[in-house]
């Protein structure tokens, strides 16, 4: 963490149930920041700085924190979290960090802020979860599908992704197709100290592409302006995502490139949200024969500042998101692993899909994230195999 420190006494009180998420989106405050904790009173914020501000920049990180609580937090009404699942008290046989454990027998290796490579432990691991999920997708007769990783700009315009999430993009560009600015680059162009290539910006071609932020985004585009030729579809597909979190950017936790095991359902509501809780309840022996300690809960998805308060309480007040929240009892809090999901007919009628009656196709997902499933779950049982659960230790050998 950085030495230098700023402390602010925001105008707003913070609520205990929202300091986790103003803590994450400081982050996004200013590029001096390089982490933030929020006392749990809520009423003092420690910015903890990449080097000593001038008192202008003082001024600038003051103001555009109070801006940052305010949206979020003035007013606010905590909503009702509802738990489905509650399996938070299982015993469990390890405390420990295992990221340490993982770095000192070379079965990770960080090569940029979210990015790792994974060994064999970690990888068998992931494996062994992606086999569970296909056998999810097959119990639905998914039909499988392969995406790419890059994704049209124009697509996420259509569904207001930059307006809700424009902090976590990654943006995709290439050298202009011209001779003398791919001549000035090859000749000029090397990664400095900090690991940043120093060019004009006018040597890189307009952004048209972005790396995918979500799985599920491919199927809905491919369907968009058309009907679909039967009542309802279900479509399985794994992929590489990208969310870019800043400061927030944390071991296996919270990574930059993530791995997503999705099974994805169009239909009418009531198919949509049946099939839903189908998978729930499917997933729910799962985890259980896994041995994994986790809680289901009603949860928001990660919305920038401008849109947090609105996006939320809409989220919460139709139950369309229910976090898989693992355990991690070296830090006594929990990590999201994975979701169900529930979006109404918002890409439906965004994107032009209709059912065969020419109304407006429902969607959803269920969604895991292969990592941080595998670093939950190590968390919880530690890198022994011998203390891992049975169906684990045989499916992951």
């Amino acid at each position: 963490m950085p030495e230098t420190t700023l402390e602010i006494r925001p105008g707003v009180t913070i609520p205990e149930h929202l300091v986790g998420e103003v803590r994450s989106k400081l982050a996004y405050v200013d590029e001096l920041i390089g982490g933030a904790e929020i006392s749990p009173a809520g009423d003092l914020i420690h910015l903890y700085l990449q080097r000593k501000p001038s008192a202008d920049e003082i001024q600038a990180l003051k103001e555009k924190t109070n801006r940052v609580v305010n949206l979020m937090a003035r007013g606010v009404i905590q909503p009702k979290v509802e738990i489905l699942e509650d399996r938070l008290d299982l015993p469990l046989p390890y405390r420990d960090d295992p990221l340490e454990a993982l770095t000192r027998r070379h079965e990770i290796h960080q090569e940029a802020s979210g990015v790792y490579t994974l060994g064999p432990l970690v990888t068998r691991l992931m494996d062994y979860f992606e086999t569970r999920f296909l056998a999810l997708a097959n119990h639905f007769d998914a039909a499988p599908y392969r995406f790419p990783t890059l994704i049209p700009a124009r697509y996420l315009s259509r569904v207001n992704y930059f307006r809700a999430f424009p902090h976590s993009l990654t943006f995709v560009t290439h050298l202009r197709s011209d001779l003398d600015v791919i001549d000035h680059f090859a000749a000029h162009a090397v990664a400095d100290e900090s690991g940043r290539i120093n060019m004009p910006a006018d040597t890189y071609a307009s952004i048209e592409t972005l790396l995918s932020p979500a799985v599920c985004y491919h199927l809905y585009f491919s369907l968009a302006d058309r009907k679909l030729d039967s009542e309802y579809m279900v479509a399985t597909a794994v992929g590489n995502c990208f969310r870019y979190e800043s400061s927030n950017l944390s071991s296996l936790e919270r990574l930059w490139n993530f791995t997503m095991r999705e099974v994805i359902f169009v239909g009418s509501k009531e198919f949509v949200l049946e099939n839903r809780e189908a998978s729930r309840q499917y997933m729910q022996t799962v985890l259980d024969e896994i041995g994994l300690a986790y809680r289901v809960e009603s949860a928001n998805d990660p919305f920038f500042i401008g849109e947090f308060r609105r996006q939320a309480a809409f989220q919460s007040a139709f139950q369309l998101k229910y976090e898989i929240r693992a355990r991690l009892p070296f830090r006594e809090s929990t990590l999201a692993v994975g979701s169900y999901n529930y979006h109404q007919d918002f890409f439906g009628r965004h994107l032009n899909i209709s059912l065969p009656d020419g109304s407006p196709a429902h969607t959803g997902c269920t969604a895991f994230g292969l990592e941080r499933l595998a670093f939950a779950f190590l968390a919880q049982y530690g890198l022994k195999r011998d203390d891992w659960p049975v169906a684990v230790r045989e499916g992951a050998g």
